[in-house]
C-alpha cells in the first residue's frame, strides 16, 4: 500500500499553509493533486493562490488541477469533483484541510464569524466528503484525512473559544461517523492534528505574530505525517486521531529539530492537547 504514484488527492484549502505542504509532499511521490481552494486572485495579507500552488507542484514534477472551490457551496464542490474525475479519472484521497478560526469568547463572537466557522469546518467537511465518497469507493486504498483534534471534553477548551471548539469538534465527530459507516467499503477515515503550533498565516496573523511563529514547527511535519498515514492499508487503519509527532515516532524518526522554525526555542503546544 506504500505507493501514491498515479493516485489522486483532493485537498481543500491547499493554496497555502498545511494544505499546500501536504500537496507538495504527496506530489513528490507521484500523486496527482487537486488544489481546491477559494483564492484565485492574490490576497493582500495572505500569500498564495490555487494557481501559484499548482505551479509549485508542477515545478517538482507533479500534476495539479487548480479549482476554485468555496466549500460552503455544494454546487462548486460538485463541479470540482466532476473536473477531478474528468482530468484524473478518480479520487483516492480526500484531505479535509480547509478551516476557519476565531479564538473569541462568546460575547465577542459575531454571528457572521460563528456561521463562517460552522459552515466551513463542519458543514463543508461533511459536504466535500459526501461528494467524494462514491469515487473513493472505487479506489483500492481510499483515505479520508481530516485535520481536526482528538475530542477532549476538558471545559477549558470550551470556555476559551466556544464557537471554534464546537466547529473543530464537529469535524472530529465527522471522522468518527465516517470511519464507522465507510469501513465496510474499505475507506479509511482518520484525523490528524499537530502536537505543536504550526507556522502558518493563521498563527502569524491571528494567534500572536512572530513570537509564536518562532515557537512553532514548519508545516512539513504535518505533511510527512499525512504521507505516512495515507500509505497505510485503508482496511486496517481507520478511526484514529493521529498526532503528527507520534505518527513519525512510529516510523522510527527521533530527531525533530529540522521541523522547528527556531530549534533554540521552546515549542508551544497546540490547542486541544
Amino acid at each position: 500500500m506504500g505507493t501514491l504514484k498515479n493516485k489522486t488527492a483532493f485537498i481543500t484549502g491547499s493554496s497555502r499553509g498545511i494544505g499546500k505542504a501536504i500537496a507538495l509532499r504527496l506530489a513528490k511521490e507521484g500523486c496527482n493533486i487537486v488544489v481546491a481552494a477559494k483564492t484565485a486572485d492574490p490576497h493582500p495579507k495572505l500569500a498564495g493562490t490555487i494557481y501559484s500552488a499548482a505551479e509549485e507542484i508542477e515545478q517538482i514534477g507533479g500534476k495539479a488541477l487548480p479549482v476554485v472551490v468555496d466549500i460552503r457551496n455544494e454546487e462548486l464542490i460538485q463541479n470540482a469533483v466532476d473536473q477531478t474525475i474528468k482530468t484524473f479519472g478518480g479520487i483516492d484521497i480526500l484531505i479535509n484541510n480547509a478551516s476557519a478560526i476565531s479564538l473569541t469568547p462568546i460575547e465577542q463572537t459575531t454571528q457572521k464569524r460563528y456561521d463562517l466557522m460552522h459552515e466551513i469546518n463542519v458543514r463543508g467537511t461533511f459536504l466535500v466528503s459526501k461528494a467524494c465518497i462514491a469515487h473513493l469507493k472505487k479506489s483500492n486504498n481510499a483515505h479520508i484525512l481530516t485535520l481536526s483534534p482528538p475530542l477532549n471534553m476538558d471545559p477549558k477548551w470550551f470556555g476559551a473559544h466556544l464557537a471554534y471548539t464546537m466547529s473543530k469538534y464537529g469535524m472530529s465527530m465527522t471522522v468518527i461517523g465516517q470511519s464507522n459507516e465507510l469501513k465496510s467499503a474499505g475507506i479509511a477515515a482518520n484525523a490528524l492534528w499537530p502536537k505543536t503550533t504550526i507556522a502558518t498565516a493563521a498563527i502569524q496573523n491571528l494567534l500572536g505574530g512572530d513570537a509564536i511563529v518562532q515557537a512553532s514547527r514548519k508545516p512539513e511535519i504535518m505533511a510527512d505525517a499525512a504521507f505516512s498515514i495515507l500509505t497505510r492499508d485503508s482496511k486496517k487503519c481507520t478511526g484514529n486521531f493521529f498526532i503528527d509527532e507520534e505518527v513519525l515516532i512510529e516510523d522510527g524518526i527521533t530527531d525533530f529539530n529540522h521541523y522547528a522554525v527556531n530549534p533554540k526555542n521552546t515549542l508551544m503546544k497546540d490547542l486541544f492537547l
